[in-house]
């Protein structure tokens, strides 16, 4: 590699994460991170099989977002989110506070036992249904609750964000000594991150909402989808207990529900294919491509020379310093990228169980400082867009800066305990 290579390396990430940022031309996300891939071979900074190795490494993440968005597509087009978005707004009985707890509360629980990518995926479209029931004039509050929380729980278990499994590999502990370092730091994650939005948001949710709404009735197809999601959640925390992959579970229990419900209504199967978001695969491809790269400069190794550094301190500066630079990191490159680079990091350093551990917060709840910072907000993006909100870069940062701190910092001082 010649001595300019790793700065045009470094170069072509920047410009590729602000394409996925800003969209420039209108162009969508997958757009500028293919763009970015192909760049780094046209100009020979990365060979075409190493390229295509990239792309193969990122199948288990591939398999997991195809089963988890056939599988929020059949709810969509059985109206299982509008049955359900009917329920919750009347249990609100007009309570702008109580239907945004109950929000934020579901997402808590899909995020912890179906994972982040399923709260974007799966909640959203639920939730932007039931606030256009609910007749609420300001339905951001609700829409951010959906890309916090998908953050924020991310740590209650290993399955609640596959970038745990990426971060501690074969060193996973066991469920009961997770628990036991991250039960109390993802608590706090969770209370803070609710109080901090709770706070940006007062004068939205001051506002009144309808309670009175038709519940439209459930479908034969919407009940065989709604078995499919709970089912998926079982297979999910099953494959994750024993150590397997994620997306191959995943996938097939997408599949099989769409067979199974459009065996009994063939005209939905065209649809749901046709509309699923299958421009986030490639978009996903073209991070993977470029962590690869990323992987050919020096930086792994600065890196494991700072991870190495750290665990001999083992003090609290140190940690939070590590949670803080590798928030920061993700929130430039995105955590999947920035999680994967940092778990190549933790293995060439002999991470301590605390340094690995303030990494993990890091990658998990950095992501709510921007728009760019996790896979997750991103397919949340995606949804919005789909039914015509826009969330500007801007806006979200602005709430972002109070939220992620908010609940970073009680998160990473309770690690240490």
């Amino acid at each position: 590699m010649s001595s300019h290579a790793p700065l045009l390396i470094w170069s072509v990430a920047a410009l590729t994460t602000a394409g996925v940022l800003f969209r420039p031309f209108r162009l969508p996300e997958a757009f500028w991170a293919a763009a970015g891939a192909l760049l780094l071979c046209v100009t020979g900074l990365m060979t075409l099989p190493d390229a295509l190795a990239a792309v193969l490494r990122g199948y288990d993440v591939y398999l997991f977002l195809a089963g988890m968005m056939l599988i929020s597509e059949l709810a969509r087009k059985t109206g299982l989110f509008d049955h359900v978005a009917a329920l919750a707004v009347r249990r609100a009985r007009g309570s702008a506070p109580r239907l945004f707890l109950m929000v934020y509360g579901f997402g808590t629980l899909v995020t912890a036992f179906m994972s982040n990518d399923a709260t974007a995926v799966v909640l959203t479209p639920a939730v932007l249904a039931a606030t256009r029931a609910a007749r609420v004039r300001h339905p951001l509050p609700y829409l951010y609750a959906c890309a916090f929380i998908a953050n924020a729980a991310s740590f209650v278990l290993p399955i609640s964000n596959p970038a745990n499994l990426v971060i501690f590999g074969t060193r996973m502990p066991p469920l009961a000594g997770w628990l036991a370092s991250f039960a109390l730091p993802s608590l706090a994650a969770v209370l803070a991150t609710l109080a901090a939005l709770w706070w940006t948001q007062r004068a939205a949710l001051a506002e009144p909402i309808e309670h009175d709404v038709p519940v439209p009735p459930l479908s034969p197809q919407a009940r065989l989808t709604a078995l499919g999601i709970v089912l998926t959640g079982l297979i999910l925390l099953v494959a994750s207990l024993r150590g397997n992959d994620l997306g191959w579970p995943t996938c097939a229990a997408g599949v099989a529900t769409l067979l199974l419900v459009c065996a009994t209504r063939r005209e939905l199967l065209v649809p749901a294919l046709r509309e699923v978001s299958w421009g986030v695969l490639p978009m996903v491809a073209g991070l993977f491509v470029l962590v690869a790269a990323l992987e050919q400069t020096v930086v792994i190794g600065q890196l494991a020379d700072a991870v190495a550094a750290a665990s001999r301190d083992g003090g609290a500066l140190a940690l939070l310093g590590v949670g803080a630079v590798v928030a920061l990191a993700g929130n430039i490159a995105n955590n999947l990228p920035a999680g994967l680079i940092a778990a190549s990091a933790l293995a060439g350093g002999h991470a301590s169980h605390a340094v690995t551990g303030a990494v993990l917060i890091g990658i998990d709840l950095g992501p709510n400082l921007s728009v760019t910072g996790s896979l997750a907000t991103l397919l949340w993006l995606t949804a919005l867009r789909r039914e015509g909100h826009m969330v500007s870069a801007g806006q979200f940062l602005r709430v972002g800066a109070v939220v992620m701190p908010a609940a970073m910092l009680p998160a990473l001082a309770l690690l240490l305990l």
